[in-house]
């Protein structure tokens, strides 16, 4: 007899805290019984009553070609048939880092001129970071010749690591060997992996729970990092006119998408930069979502001010669906970890063969085409949510970076963690149940982005096109408490 989701919930929750391996997987904020999938293909899932679903979590963003896509597969059959894992390098790791670094760019001023774009230019982009670092404590090597290290081509060296959390958590641990300071700048509703010292006023599950943070992170630790609002370069210079001397850097989603979608004001990231750079703080730009997703160079080749991150995060897409994330930078700066430096940080599974097989893969597919039908099916999608709402008389607003987008239950467009806190989030829940009931699945929190793949086709669309009326009107009715 074939278990329902129900069952194997109950199962679970015997074996594993909440019976699930990760919060918001449990389906609490949204009052609904979990699903539990047992397969996937192209844009669908189904789960354990065999009931197939169109999908619009993606895995929390790495299915961006679809689910299971045949190459990617294959690829990872391949190396599984040659190993495990090693324990040592592979040539694979090198080719991903190699391909990391060639798409994390971003046209020169006169290729944007040429294009009809505006150059933008932060200041930042005329004050080398490298110059930002070069009175640190720790004396930094030279920058490799014939290569520029700042602007265009920010990322030089990659170290590939297992989680987000993980490449954010040595970028942290980087920045401060590198300045030989203790603070750092984050922002509210910014979800940068469960390291202690980012788990204060945080997106993603976070938010979804109503945390103020988490139990069991030592007092300390929580004060080496300060809080602010996002998308107010005031309070940014604010805190750094009062500690600038002791911050080691700002940490910020590139675009932020872990409470909702809240794209950043226009030059806000350019700000971050100047500000800490003059300060001598580095700027840590954190894509482990929105890197090669909303584009081929992630936020950081569409942002419409240039600006020059000194770190870049990523994770998610560049796994290929696998564990695998990965930090960059500049040489001068990456070659302070180990074993060239002294910033230390190792992994048994980092660049695990089979993780760096589907990530190499998953990035090679990731062409102009890909990317077209990506955004092409994402704004079918979000236009149809908007307008189902819209003719329910439900308030919201749909707010978009690139291909992610978001639905706020809200009159204006939400800029910062309070204002996103303060919309009707009581109207999610029986939206996203009439949507499940209906054959689609999306992200079990308000607080999370929609995430729409290159195998979302015209069927796969129109599914989900017909099903938001019906959602849209369970919205509409909707009381809180």
């Amino acid at each position: 007899m074939t278990a329902t989701n129900a069952q194997e919930f109950a199962r679970a929750q015997g074996a594993m805290p909440g019976g699930v391996s990760s919060p918001v997987r449990a389906f609490g904020s949204v009052h609904e019984t979990p699903r539990f999938f047992v397969s996937a293909s192209g844009p669908y899932v189904t789960d354990v009553e065999g009931r197939e679903y169109v999908d619009l979590v993606g895995s929390w963003g790495p299915a961006i070609l679809g689910h299971a896509h045949p190459a990617v597969v294959k690829a990872v059959q391949d190396a599984a048939a040659r190993g495990l894992g090693f324990g040592a390098s592979t040539p694979g790791e090198t080719e991903l880092a190699e391909l990391i670094a060639a798409r994390v760019v971003r046209p020169s001023a006169v290729e944007r001129a040429s294009a009809g774009e505006r150059d933008e230019t932060s200041r930042t982009d005329e004050n080398p970071q490298l110059q930002s670092v070069s009175s640190r404590l720790i004396a930094l090597p030279e920058p490799v010749e014939g290569r520029s290290t700042t602007g265009t081509h920010p990322v030089e060296r990659v170290r590939l690591v297992s989680t987000g959390t993980e490449a954010t958590m040595t970028a942290i641990r980087l920045a401060r060997g590198a300045t030989g300071r203790d603070l750092v700048v984050k922002f509210a509703g910014h979800y940068h992996g469960h390291s202690d010292g980012l788990l204060a006023e945080a997106g993603s599950g976070v938010a979804t729970l109503a945390m103020p943070g988490s139990a069991g992170v030592p007092a300390a630790i929580a004060a080496q990092t300060l809080v602010i609002p996002y998308n107010d370069v005031d309070a940014v210079r604010e805190v750094f006119s009062a500690r600038g001397h002791q911050i080691a850097a700002i940490i910020v989603e590139a675009a932020p998408a872990n409470m909702g979608i809240v794209p950043p004001a226009h030059g806000f990231n350019a700000a971050l930069a100047d500000i800490a750079h003059e300060h001598g703080a580095l700027l840590i730009l954190d894509e482990v979502l929105t890197g090669f997703r909303v584009g081929a160079a992630g936020w950081y080749g569409i942002d419409p001010v240039p600006f020059s991150p000194d770190l870049i995060t990523f994770g998610k897409v560049v796994g290929g669906g696998l564990p695998l994330a990965a930090l960059g930078g500049p040489a001068a700066l990456m070659e302070l970890l180990a074993p060239l430096g002294p910033v230390y940080q190792a992994g048994t599974l980092s660049g695990n063969p089979l993780a760096v097989a589907a990530g190499r893969t998953t990035l090679d597919h990731l062409d102009a085409d890909a990317y077209a039908r990506i955004d092409a099916a994402a704004t079918t999608i979000a236009d149809a949510a908007a307008s189902a709402l819209a003719d329910a008389g439900v308030t919201h607003v749909l707010q978009r970076s690139g291909n992610l987008f978001s639905i706020q239950f809200a009159a204006e467009p939400p800029v910062d963690y309070d204002t996103v806190r303060a919309q009707e989030a009581f109207r999610y829940p029986p939206f996203f149940r009439a949507m499940l009931e209906q054959g689609v699945s999306l992200p079990p929190s308000v607080f999370e982005a929609w995430f729409v793949s290159a195998a979302h086709d015209d069927a796969a669309v129109g599914r989900i096109v017909e099903a938001l009326p019906a959602a849209a009107r369970a919205a509409a009715e909707a009381r809180p408490g």
